[in-house]
């Protein structure tokens, strides 16, 4: 992860590195000219767990020494972007926050990896049809929006998210957990969602 560094005089960004021995660095502000001296954090290497849907990998972070980490922040490995979803202390303690240096192991979800969503399609006679689609994590669902999965068309009733149920308004598809909705035969969708296969399908097929 790229360093950026503000000049304490003018506030500017427009800064280099004009010295470096180990972690003591000497800055130049390339707009005021103001030089000063840094001493960046020690990192420490952090077991990491990253979760893609229903297949995990064990890799680390780099992280500041004293510095705290929490549930929900972003880190970065060397190929991928990670949301914290979990922090593992010592005798398998878990907690929502910590100061790195008392971390055993973290646990998160790609950030690089579609979102994988269930959807519930409501029939007749009590029957529910289910799916798992993925989608970008930057899409939008609304209640109320008729979409068309696996050949079925629906009206999207309630959205589930990490926090809440929702039976109005809309969502971005990174904080929903699922999709739920009576089919609606022969009515035009708004949309078509892609069926998710499982990782090592989609896995063996993007390559």
């Amino acid at each position: 992860m790229e360093e950026i560094f503000v000049c304490p005089e003018c506030g500017s960004e427009n800064v280099e590195v004009i010295r470096e021995r180990g972690r003591e660095l000497t800055l130049r502000c390339n707009d005021c000219g103001n030089v000063w001296h840094v001493t960046l954090p020690k990192l420490i290497k952090v077991p990491l767990i990253v979760s893609k849907h229903e297949v995990s990998f064990k890799t680390f972070a780099e992280l500041p020494e004293g510095e705290e980490i929490r549930v929900g922040d972003i880190v970065e490995t060397e190929e991928d972007e990670v949301r914290v979803t979990g922090i593992e202390l010592d005798e398998n303690r878990r907690v929502n926050r910590a100061k790195v240096e008392e971390v055993k192991t973290l646990w998160g979800e790609s950030l690089t990896y579609p979102k994988v969503i269930k959807v519930s399609i409501y029939l007749p006679k009590g029957i529910t049809q289910a799916f798992r689609v993925k989608v970008p994590r930057d899409e939008e669902f609304a209640v109320g929006e008729v979409v068309e999965v696996g050949g079925y068309t629906f009206r999207i009733e309630k959205i589930k998210t990490e926090r809440k149920m929702l039976t109005h308004g809309k969502a971005r598809a990174d904080e929903i957990v699922a999709v739920m909705g009576h089919h609606i035969p022969k009515a035009r969708a708004r949309r078509s969602l892609e069926l998710y296969r499982g990782y090592r399908k989609e896995s063996s097929e993007g390559r």
